[in-house]
């Protein structure tokens, strides 16, 4: 079981107090506005606006990063609150964690394929709730019962007479109304846009460029800065001659902080001018000069050292020694970067009485924060404006940048935009670090698993981001579904936790545990199938009976993908199943190997069971993206380090896939009215297994490592 399946038993008190008033009766927060307040606009709870004239108002509480979430919140509220979907329009919400945190998180936090798993009843009870509101309304004032009357299309009618009223003119009496305690929810049979593909509300402004992010931000009277941070990782600026800067035409102020230097200038050209004329120094610090091998060195060390416990299922060393030799295998996986479309940017303007930001983020509770630390104002002094994120991946649950644009904005009169550069940007990531894992597994007589050990060696990211999801110094989401989801009697899983070299900031990346975790399952199991000489389908079907969900999705995928037909001479097909974000997905990927060891990735099929499904154009988009990124990191993601700073910069070094090496994808739904899972995330984690299996049967050799070495691959 996953960190994400166990979200509800992981959260702190507090987080489940947040939790509770948000998802039950006591969600609608605001509840009687002033009657001359009312009289322009009613507001029945803290997500939801109607004006007498005019669109309905959603106070957006999560992020918009290219997931689509925009569309599938709005029909959310629009199906209960019966109104058509394009009289609905969004507004981010203010960094207010009171009123807007994640349920599940307890912060204001978009995250963790969480977005919809949160708000499902959450904003459909909003929706209830204020059509109940001006149905009651409707029904005092013409003197009728309520059950007389239905809400339709913006209107409350009343069905003997005919009567209607938009909800426009009914907001003043609608504000007066008690709010209801119970909110009877539509069944699926009566749902108008739940499970409609529509059209995402989002795309028209991104295609015509009105559509605003981060980096679009332009207050009056802005400056721009460019800034280069210390290459070393917790190295320190040591000396600057800003004399060559200073003489850049358009140049204003060099400002210097400890571990970094910012030109500013009247724009972006002078700003890199005045950056690259810098005469620079840098105290490397103590990682000055560590290497890559030597952080996998550290890695390797701790295969064999210390662990603590975390899942003991049955007698592990009982099997072992009864059901010996065991299968044993380490799995290694690479440093990575995120690398969103959109590099790191922050614009603020520090004044005396106050600050205002304006920033993409995951995390805007925790950004006003960041910004009332380093600037020493009072919390409701800092006003964060939220825009669009062009791509979060994880990398924006992070406020480093915030945190490093605020201490150069106190030194900047009026508004600064600080953005970074492509090679700041991957210089200076909240890296995925470095994972390793050893399994160690017995086989039976019919050649199925009897024991599962499993170490995980990697750094705790919750400890330092969100330690409710720690347990006695273990990473929940480090462990996540690190037992597989296999019924083998005997399991046990330990965590052997490893940080990165001071310094190194580490973080969440698309797919978090999963990704980390479903490589050495799903290869693992793999290895157990060919050992024991079972198909691989059929290894893990006898081994999933007691998951239906998952053997759904596997046996549908394997319809789709046609495993049973035969593939040519140096092709070949390879599986893999995950468990996590309250989804069930396989994927099977399809490959061409050359005699060279060229790799082509033909095709990539994955079935996914993800609940109810609110928008099925956002699942297929959303399990595609997942792909092509898990693709990207698979084939080309590595980090590497030299004298103790990250050496690639540009995606000419830390490629992604491009346009032509895509292979052909198909996600197929598995129809389901379970509560819905995530789905942002469900995507990545398989692609990387799959890939490993696939080439282990078109060439015979077995991987472990990524990225992928082409040159492993060659057979002539």
């Amino acid at each position: 079981m996953s960190l994400h399946d166990k979200i509800n038993l992981s959260v702190s008190r507090r987080h489940f107090l947040i939790g509770a008033s948000l998802t039950g009766a006591g969600l609608v927060i605001g509840l009687r506005p002033s009657p001359s307040y009312a009289a322009e606009t009613f507001e029945p709870n803290a997500f939801i606006r109607i004006p007498a004239e005019g669109k309905i108002v959603l106070v957006m509480p999560s992020v918009e990063m290219g997931q689509g979430i925009y569309t599938s919140v709005a029909m959310l509220l629009a199906e209960e609150l019966e109104v058509p979907l394009d009289q609905v329009v969004l507004e981010h919400a203010p960094a207010d964690p009171a009123r807007y945190s994640n349920p599940l998180l307890g912060d204001q936090i978009t995250g963790g394929s969480l977005a919809i798993r949160a708000v499902y009843d959450q904003m459909r009870k909003a929706g209830a709730a204020a059509r109940i509101m001006l149905v009651n309304a409707a029904a005092r004032g013409w003197g009728v019962e309520p059950d007389s009357c239905k809400a339709e299309a913006g209107h409350v009618v009343h069905t003997a007479s005919d009567r209607r009223s938009t909800y426009g003119t009914l907001i003043q009496s609608a504000a007066l109304q008690p709010v209801p305690q119970e909110m009877p929810l539509k069944p699926a049979s009566s749902f108008k846009l739940i499970g409609q593909s529509i059209k995402r509300l989002d795309s028209p402004q991104k295609v015509n460029g009105t559509a605003k992010f981060g980096i679009d931000a332009r207050p009056e009277g802005v400056s721009y800065a460019a800034i280069t941070i210390c290459p070393h990782f917790g190295g320190k600026l040591r000396s600057v001659d800003d004399g060559p800067a200073m003489a850049v035409k358009g140049v204003k102020q060099v400002v210097r902080i400890e571990d970094a230097v910012a030109v500013v200038a009247d724009n972006t050209g002078a700003a890199r001018k005045g950056l690259a004329a810098l005469s620079l120094e840098w105290d490397p610090g103590v990682s000055g000069d560590l290497s890559l091998a030597d952080l996998e060195k550290r890695m390797e060390d701790a295969v064999s050292g210390n662990a603590l416990p975390h899942i003991n299922e049955g007698d592990v060393a009982k099997a072992e020694a009864e059901h010996g030799p065991p299968v044993e295998f380490i799995y290694r996986l690479p440093i990575l970067t995120h690398s969103a479309m959109e590099p790191m940017n922050c614009t603020l303007h520090v004044r005396s009485d106050g600050c205002d930001v304006w920033v993409g983020t995951q995390v805007l509770g925790r950004a006003r924060q960041a910004v009332a630390d380093v600037t020493g104002l009072p919390l409701d002094k800092v006003i964060v404006h939220n825009h669009l994120l062009g791509g979060g991946f994880g990398r924006r649950l992070d406020v480093d940048g915030v945190i490093l644009a605020a201490k150069i904005a106190k030194q900047v009169r009026g508004p600064v935009k600080v953005t970074w550069s492509r090679e700041e940007d991957i210089r200076h990531d909240c890296y995925r670090y470095l994972n390793y894992s050893k399994v160690t597994a017995t086989l039976g007589a019919d050649g199925m698993p009897v024991s599962w050990r499993h170490r995980v060696i990697g750094p705790s990211v919750m400890a330092r981001w969100l330690p409710a999801f720690t347990r006695d110094g273990i990473d929940l989401d480090s462990m996540g579904g690190a037992e597989s989801p296999y019924a083998i009697p005997n399991k046990y899983t330990e965590f052997a936790r490893h940080e990165a070299p001071d310094g190194m900031l580490t973080g969440n990346w698309r797919g978090v545990g999963a990704t980390r975790n479903i490589p050495v399952i799903e290869g693992g199991i793999d290895e157990l199938a060919h050992a024991a000489n079972i198909d691989p389908l059929e290894y893990r079907r006898r081994l999933l009976q007691h998951k239906p969900r998952l053997l759904a999705a596997l046996n549908l995928a394997a319809e789709k993908a046609g495993w049973s037909t035969t593939l040519p001479q140096g092709k070949g097909r390879g599986i893999a199943i995950s468990e996590d974000f309250g989804s069930f997905a396989a994927t099977i990927s399809e490959v061409s190997v050359g005699e060279d060891g060229t790799l082509k990735t033909d095709r990539i099929v994955c079935a996914v069971d993800c609940g109810q499904v609110i928008n099925p154009d956002t699942v297929e988009a959303q399990i595609q993206s997942g792909i092509i990124y898990g693709l990207s990191a698979a084939l080309y993601g590595r980090i590497t380090v030299r004298n103790g700073a990250v050496v690639e910069s540009n995606f000419d070094d830390s490629p992604v896939l491009r346009i032509y090496e895509t292979p052909k994808i198909e996600v197929h739904i598995v129809p389901s009215s379970e509560a819905p899972g995530g789905i942002g995330e469900v995507g990545t984690p398989g692609v990387a297994p799959s890939l490993f299996n696939a080439i282990f049967m078109a060439t015979g050799k077995r991987l472990r490592s990524l990225p992928i070495d082409q040159n492993e691959l060659r057979r002539v």
